[in-house]
């Protein structure tokens, strides 16, 4: 058995046309599920459905992104392998081409969870991940056009996937540029294992949204520690959710668990997002419940 959710960010808004996104995600779940057929680990699979999101200029995470109010493009991403609980995670680094990779390769070739900054990026160029040569030809700006709350608040955007694997493992990774007009240096919830992506034998977790509000919850981990001690997945992705409205933050969040089953609450306008169900169908939605 095997599953997937991905998801392309909680800042959808009614007024703009997302064909070209669904169609994306649609051809993101069908190369991961033919991965997923091939035997591919749930890792594995997770960084190479966000790397394709990120490429994709489509969303705000990778060449999406848009830069910080200083003019700087500052990305974060993490990812959470289930089976061992390792996780690798990069935090305001700048200059490069897929965040994710850089998360995969701190876990992967270092002692560490996180790095950031100039120490990421110095990371990053040793490992020979590949630069950005031009960055205001590089960078699309896909959610300028998403800047979905007013000035001085919180606008956003995030890419992430859960998967599971035909081994039963699960793993978790999320990647974004931040919130629009973030302060240089502001990290929110995606490169923080337990905040913005989990993964553990329970459940497979990445969330979207206003992180610092994803923070203070711990709204990641939160969720498969429900699971564990014995809500369902809809119920535990639910109850996290209605926590961070109630504080007066919105977003959303994608998870899959150890059965297969999928959950994807928001409490925004709509969050993109597409999945690969246990019996093998395929489905992609933004605005629906």
């Amino acid at each position: 058995m095997t599953a997937l959710i991905l998801h392309g960010g909680a800042g959808a808004r009614r007024e703009r046309n997302y064909d070209a996104e669904v169609m994306h995600m649609r051809q993101v779940v069908e190369a991961m599920k033919a991965r997923l057929d091939a035997g591919d680990s749930a890792l594995d699979v997770a960084v190479a459905a966000v790397t394709m999101l990120e490429d994709s200029g489509l969303y705000v995470a990778g060449k999406g992104a848009s830069p910080n109010l200083a003019g700087a493009y500052e990305l974060d991403a993490s990812l959470m392998d289930g089976s061992t609980k390792r996780a690798g995670s990069v935090a305001a680094l700048q200059g490069f081409r897929n965040p994710v990779v850089a998360a995969r390769a701190v876990m992967d070739r270092t002692p560490h969870v996180m790095l950031v900054g100039e120490g990421a990026a110095l990371f990053a160029h040793e490992q020979g991940l590949e630069p950005i040569a031009d960055e205001a030809a590089w960078y699309t700006g896909a959610g300028q056009g998403e800047d979905n709350h007013p000035p001085g608040t919180l606008s956003h955007g995030t890419v992430g996937a859960c998967v599971l694997d035909s081994q039963g493992r699960l793993a978790a990774a999320t990647s974004t540029a931040g919130v629009f007009g973030k302060m240089p240096g502001r990290v929110g919830d995606t490169p923080i294992p337990a905040a913005g992506t989990w993964a553990d034998g329970h459940a497979a977790t990445s969330c979207t949204g206003q992180g610092e509000y994803f923070i203070r919850v711990a709204a990641a981990a939160q969720v498969a520690w429900r699971v564990a001690a014995g809500q369902t997945l809809a119920a535990a992705t639910q109850a996290v959710i209605d926590e961070i409205g109630g504080m007066g933050g919105d977003g959303g969040m994608i998870a899959l668990d150890a059965a297969g089953n999928i959950a994807c609450p928001f409490n925004s306008q709509g969050m993109k997002r597409a999945w690969l169900t246990s019996a093998g169908d395929i489905g992609v939605e933004v605005f629906g419940r």
